[in-house]
C-alpha cells in the first residue's frame, strides 16, 4: 500500500489516462517476471520500498526481512507473494487494488492479500474485496493490527518449505479402524457396532452377505440398525428414475 500522501499530489487527468495505465500494467507484468527470476530461493522475506513507513515492519522479528526491488509488497518465497492493503486507503482509492492486483501477473503460484481492518464498519468493503479476490485467483487474509498482519507474513515465510503432510487427512493402516470408518458412516452405526460386527462375522464380504435377521441378533444393534445396514449392502449405487412412455 503506497501511503495517502503520496498518491493525494498526483493529478486527477493522469489517473484518468487508460493509455498511461495500460503501459504502466504492461510494464510492471514484465518486471514481476524478472522479479521471480531475481529472488530465487531466500531465508528472507523481500520488502518492497513502497512499504517503508509501513508499521507492521517493526513487528517482523521472528525472520529476518531486506528491502529489494520488487512489484509486491512482499516476496514470500520463490512462488509466493503478498499485497498489503488499509481497508481505510482502500474505500479512499477503490481503483489502487486492481492496478495492483493486474501489476503480478502470473508470475506466483500463491498471491496473497493481506488487508487490514482499520475501519468502523468494514462489512461491505469486506465483501467487495472477497469477490475481487475470488476473479484474480487471490488469497484474501484479513488483520485487525499491524502485529497480527506481520505474524501473518512470517508464518507464510516460515512454512515455505514445510510439506504439506500436516494437512493430509491421517489414515489408519489396521482392519479394524478402517473397517469402523467404513460402517459408522452408515447412521446410527458407531464404532462398539463396528467392533461387534467385526468380531461376529471376521471379514465385509461376510457382513455383507448377511441377512437382516443375522445382523439384528448382533449385541447392541438391534433391528433398526439391522435394516439401515441391509439396505446399505444391498441398495444400488446410482439411483435410476422410473420413465413412463405413453
Amino acid at each position: 500500500m503506497e501511503h495517502e500522501e503520496t498518491k493525494s499530489t498526483v493529478p486527477k487527468h493522469q489517473v484518468s489516462s487508460v493509455g498511461v495505465r495500460e503501459n504502466e500494467v504492461c510494464i510492471m507484468e514484465q518486471a514481476a517476471n524478472q522479479t521471480t527470476k531475481s529472488v530465487g530461493v531466500r531465508s528472507s522475506i523481500i520488502v518492497s520500498t513502497r512499504q517503508r513507513g509501513n508499521s507492521l515492519l517493526k513487528y517482523l522479528r521472528n525472520v529476518p526481512w531486506e528491502f529489494g526491488n520488487i512489484i509486491p509488497d512482499y516476496v514470500l518465497g520463490e512462488t509466493c507473494c503478498a499485497l498489503f492493503l488499509s481497508l481505510r486507503y482502500h474505500n479512499l482509492n477503490p481503483e489502487y487494488i486492481h492496478l495492483r492486483l493486474r501489476s503480478l501477473g502470473q508470475s506466483f503460484a500463491l498471491r496473497v492479500l493481506l488487508v487490514q481492518v482499520d475501519v468502523k464498519d468494514p462489512h461491505f468493503s469486506l465483501k467487495e474485496l472477497a469477490k475481487i479476490c475470488i476473479l484474480s485467483d487471490c488469497t484474501l487474509i484479513l488483520s485487525w493490527s499491524p502485529e497480527e498482519a506481520a505474524r501473518y507474513l512470517e508464518t507464510y515465510k516460515c512454512y515455505e518449505q514445510k510439506p504439506a503432510d500436516v494437512l493430509k487427512e491421517r489414515t489408519e493402516k489396521d482392519l479394524m479402524s478402517r473397517m469402523a470408518e467404513c460402517l459408522t458412516t452408515v447412521k446410527y452405526v458407531n464404532k462398539t457396532d463396528s467392533c461387534t460386527l467385526f468380531t461376529t462375522f471376521g471379514t465385509l464380504f461376510d457382513l455383507a452377505n448377511a441377512s437382516r435377521e443375522d445382523l439384528s441378533l448382533c449385541p447392541g444393534l438391534g433391528p433398526q440398525k439391522a435394516k439401515r445396514l441391509y439396505d446399505t449392502f444391498h441398495e444400488p449405487f446410482l439411483k435410476t428414475s422410473t420413465m413412463t412412455f405413453q
